[in-house]
C-alpha cells in the first residue's frame, strides 16, 4: 500500500511540473543574471588587476559554499520529503536548522577575527594588495554564504510541499538586491561594496522562503520539540554536502593553477566560470531540484535512475550546447563589449576560448546535478566521503599537468576531467546497471548535441560574421534538434513534463 501511495500524484502535481521548472530556472536566470551583470560593471569600473584578483579568489570560496548550499537542497529535499508525507516536516526543518547554525556562527566568526590569515591563504603568489582585498571580503561573503545555505534548507522544505514560487520569488530577488547595492555604493566604497551587496541578498534570499514556509503550514508552536539531534544532523550535513564542496574545491584548485599563469588570468577563469555556471544552473540544476520529491514519493531502482539521467540530460544540455555555441561563435567581440576595453583584444579572444574549453566541465556539471540527488532518493550515500576527498587528490597532478601542456586552457580543462571522473564514481556508487547504461546514455547525448551545435555553429560562422552567424547557427541548430527528436529528445520532454 505504501509504494502505491508514494506512486500517485495529484492532478495539481501534474500540471505544475512545467511550471515549477520554468519558476525555478527563471529564478536562477535572474541570480546568475544579476551576478554577471555585476561583473560587467565591475569589469569597466575596476578592470582587470591585482585587486580584482584578490576579489575574485574571496569569491571563488563564497562560490563554493554557495554552489554547495544549493547542491544540499538535492540533498535534504528527499528526507524534508518524507518528513511532510509523515506529518513531520516542521520538526526536521527546526533540527536541520539548528544545526546548520551551530557550524555557521562559529566559521563566521573565526574567518571575520583573521581576515589577513584567510586573504593571505586563498591568494597565494598575488601581491599583498590583492590578499587585503580578499580578507575583507570574506568577512561579509562567509557568513552571506550561510544565509544561502539557510535559505537553502527553507526552499527545499517548501519543495516537500510542492511549492516552488516563494524560494524561486526569494532567489530573483536577492539577485536583483545585490546588483542594485553594487551599482548605488561602488563609487563611495569601491569593490568591497560587492561583497556587501551579496550579504544583503543572502538575508532577503532567506526572508521569503522563510516567510513562505511560515505562510504553508510552519507556525511557530510547531517547531517546539524535544532536542535537536545536533550530531545526527551535521553528521548528514557533512555527507551531504562532503561531494559538492568538493566539487567546488575542484574550481578552487583551479584557481590557484591559474594564479601561476599570469596577472588578470584569475579573473578571466572566474568569469568564464560564471558564465558555464550559470548554463548549467538554469537547466540540469533547476531541473534537478523539482525532480527529488517526486522521485523520493515513487521510488526509482538503478535501471530507471539511468533513464531519468539520460532523460534530463537531454534536455539540459540540448540548451546548454546552444548556449556555448553562440560564445564560441560570438566569442570576443560579445566579450569586449560587454566587459570593457580591459577585456579587448587578445583578453577578450581568450575568455571566450575558456568557455569552450570549459565544455567538458558543462556536460560533466550536468551530469553531477542530475545524478547526484538520486544517491539520496535510493539510499546510496555510503562512499560519498571518499569520492570527495580522492577528487580532490586526483585533480592535483591532473591540474599540474595540463596547466604544463597549455597554460590557463590546460587548467580549463583539467577542471572538466576532474569533475567527470568524479560523477563517473558517483554513478558506480548507484550500481554497475546504472553506471552502464548512464555512461552510454550520456555519451551518446552528448556527442549528438555537440555534433549539432558544431555543425550549426562552425558552419555558420564560415559563412558570415559573427553576429549573423550566431543567429544563423541557432536556427540550424534548433532544425537539426526537431529532424532528430526521434533519437530521445521527443521522449525525454514527455517525460519532464510527467515528473511531477
Amino acid at each position: 500500500m505504501q509504494a502505491q501511495a508514494e506512486t500517485k500524484t495529484s492532478p495539481w502535481r501534474r500540471r505544475s511540473a512545467l511550471r515549477s521548472g520554468l519558476l525555478t530556472g527563471l529564478s536562477y536566470l535572474t541570480l546568475s543574471g544579476a551576478g554577471a551583470l555585476a561583473g560587467v560593471y565591475l569589469a569597466h569600473k575596476f578592470g582587470r588587476n591585482e585587486e580584482t584578483d584578490g576579489f575574485m579568489a574571496a569569491y571563488g570560496v563564497y562560490l563554493v559554499l554557495v554552489l554547495g548550499a544549493q547542491a544540499f537542497r538535492m540533498v535534504v529535499v528527499p528526507d524534508l520529503t518524507r518528513a511532510e508525507a509523515q506529518g513531520r516536516l516542521p520538526e526536521e526543518f527546526r533540527a536541520y536548522a539548528v544545526s546548520f547554525l551551530v557550524v555557521a556562527v562559529p566559521a563566521s566568526a573565526v574567518v571575520i577575527a583573521f581576515p589577513g590569515f584567510f586573504g593571505e591563504l586563498i591568494t597565494g603568489r598575488l601581491p599583498q594588495s590583492s590578499a587585503d582585498i580578499a580578507g575583507e571580503a570574506l568577512m561579509w561573503l562567509v557568513p552571506a554564504a550561510f544565509l544561502h545555505l539557510l535559505a537553502a534548507l527553507s526552499a527545499s522544505a517548501l519543495a516537500a510541499r510542492d511549492h516552488y514560487s516563494a524560494a524561486a520569488l526569494g532567489y530573483g530577488l536577492g539577485g536583483i538586491t545585490s546588483l542594485a547595492f553594487f551599482v548605488l555604493a561602488a563609487d563611495a566604497h569601491g569593490l568591497i561594496a560587492l561583497a556587501w551587496g551579496l550579504a544583503l541578498a543572502g538575508a532577503v534570499t532567506l526572508a521569503l522562503p522563510l516567510i513562505g514556509l511560515i505562510l504553508s503550514g510552519g507556525r511557530a508552536r510547531h517547531l517546539r520539540g524535544r532536542g535537536f539531534e545536533v550530531r545526527r544532523r551535521l553528521s548528514r550535513l557533512m555527507v551531504g554536502v562532503a561531494v559538492p564542496l568538493a566539487l567546488q574545491g575542484l574550481y578552487l584548485i583551479a584557481l590557484r593553477f591559474a594564479a601561476g599563469t599570469g596577472e588578470g588570468n584569475v579573473t578571466s577563469l572566474s568569469y568564464a566560470y560564471l558564465l558555464a555556471a550559470m548554463f548549467v544552473t538554469a537547466t540540469a540544476f533547476s531541473l534537478s531540484l523539482i525532480s527529488a520529491a517526486p522521485l523520493t514519493r515513487r521510488g526509482t531502482d538503478p535501471v530507471a535512475a539511468a533513464k531519468h539521467v539520460i532523460d534530463a540530460a537531454w534536455i539540459s544540455l540540448a540548451i546548454v550546447a546552444a548556449a556555448a555555441g553562440i560564445v564560441a561563435v560570438v566569442g570576443g567581440r560579445l566579450i569586449t563589449w560587454a566587459l570593457g576595453k580591459h577585456y579587448a583584444g587578445d583578453v577578450g579572444d581568450e575568455l571566450g576560448r575558456l568557455v569552450v574549453y570549459l565544455a567538458p566541465w558543462m556536460v560533466a556539471s550536468v551530469a553531477f546535478s542530475i545524478v547526484y540527488p538520486l544517491l539520496f532518493v535510493m539510499h546510496r550515500t555510503r562512499f560519498l566521503l571518499p569520492l570527495a576527498a580522492a577528487a580532490l587528490l586526483v585533480d592535483l597532478p591532473i591540474s599540474a599537468a595540463a596547466r604544463a601542456w597549455g597554460g590557463l586552457e590546460g587548467v580549463a580543462l583539467a577542471l572538466g576531467i576532474s569533475t567527470l571522473l568524479l560523477v563517473l564514481g558517483l554513478m558506480a556508487v548507484l550500481g554497475q546497471d546504472m553506471l552502464r547504461h548512464s555512461v552510454l546514455g550520456l555519451a551518446r547525448v552528448s556527442l549528438t548535441v555537440l555534433a549539432a551545435a558544431a555543425l550549426a555553429f562552425g558552419g555558420a560562422s564560415l559563412l558570415l560574421a559573427a553576429i549573423p552567424a550566431a543567429v544563423l547557427g541557432l536556427v540550424v541548430y534548433a532544425a537539426i534538434l526537431v529532424a532528430m527528436r526521434e533519437l530521445g529528445l521527443a521522449d525525454a520532454w514527455h517525460y519532464v513534463r510527467a515528473l511531477h
